[in-house]
């Protein structure tokens, strides 16, 4: 493998539990890359992984290399994404699972850049925020390429429900979760739009705050729902995070809410959380400060002193 051609997109995928066979399977499925790495602890658990999936490439929209592998190559990786550590349980906040997972975290960071890793990181895991944080410690890249998965997936989550309640395509609602990816996270309302209508300005046949109010609460608390009926949430996190891959791969220079690194921005320093950011070939290419009104500020700022209290123990 290492003799191949040094110009493939190579992404390992370290984790492989059902976010990151989710991960793995749309990855294969939208022909992202070229090769993917599966690395798991539990070896035979990412050996049987790779050879289901690579018995479905003969209907992949291109090829793929797949296979079982080690932290060595992290060497020639252009990405490593982390899904691996322990899952939110029923009843849990993202926030609990802090401490066991810092530990985890750390291992497998420092296993990684042992290997002369030199790309760049999407982390997963929860608490995603902290845990971002803690790869960007461990490992000493800049922070433009520490990326968390953030708020992607609450957004899109948030633009599903309006798209429904609108009766409008998913894909022309714009609309933007920031902050924590968990209980304190907030819509951007004074930002959101509907095609070319902000929803501010639409009339009031058309928008009702009650609902939307609504709309925001069932989407916060998402994963509290799919995990009471299901056990744990993986489809919409795998594509996120594809979507993440996509825009770093294909140099996209495209808008996402990741977990990104504040150093002034929204007057918050040191602390990863999720707004929006350019995604490109180098990570982050530019933290984007939009304009919030003075209800989402305080809201905002109480996400990251949350965030920040509860990492003061692991950090």
């Amino acid at each position: 493998m290492e003799n191949r051609n040094k110009k493939v997109n190579r992404v390992v995928l370290v984790g492989t539990g059902a976010v990151g066979c989710s991960y793995a399977y749309s990855m294969i499925n939208q022909g992202v890359a070229e090769e993917l790495v599966l690395i798991d602890v539990n070896e035979s658990k990412s050996e049987g992984e790779a050879m289901d999936l690579n018995h479905g490439i003969p209907f992949a929209p291109s090829p793929i290399h797949v296979w079982s592998g080690s932290y060595q190559d992290c060497a020639q990786a252009d990405l490593v994404v982390i899904t691996a550590g322990l899952a939110q349980k029923p009843g849990e906040t993202r926030l609990e699972l802090v401490e066991k997972n810092t530990k985890i975290f750390k291992q497998i960071v420092k296993n990684i850049m042992a290997s002369g890793f030199d790309g760049i990181f999407l982390v997963a895991t929860n608490p995603v925020d902290i845990l971002t944080y803690v790869t960007w410690k461990e490992s000493g890249l800049p922070k433009e390429r520490v990326i968390g998965s953030g708020t992607v997936l609450d957004s899109a989550r948030l633009r599903f429900a309006l798209g429904q309640h609108f009766n409008m395509d998913t894909r022309n609602v714009h609309a933007y979760i920031i902050g924590e990816h968990g209980d304190t996270e907030l819509p951007v309302w004074s930002r959101a739009a509907v095609g070319v209508e902000r929803l501010e300005e639409l009339p009031a046949e058309k928008l009702n705050k009650e609902s939307l109010e609504e709309i925001f609460v069932n989407v916060r608390d998402a994963a509290y729902h799919i995990i009471e009926r299901k056990g744990a949430t993986y489809y919409g996190i795998g594509m996120s995070l594809v979507r993440i891959t996509k825009a770093i791969l294909n140099n996209e220079n495209c808008i996402l809410t990741v977990s990104s690194y504040l150093d002034g921005q929204y007057g918050q320093n040191d602390v990863f959380i999720g707004v929006p950011a350019v995604i490109n070939r180098g990570g982050i290419r530019e933290v984007l400060e939009i304009e919030l009104n003075e209800k989402e500020k305080e809201q905002f700022s109480h996400s990251v002193n949350v965030l920040k209290e509860t990492m003061k123990p692991v950090i």
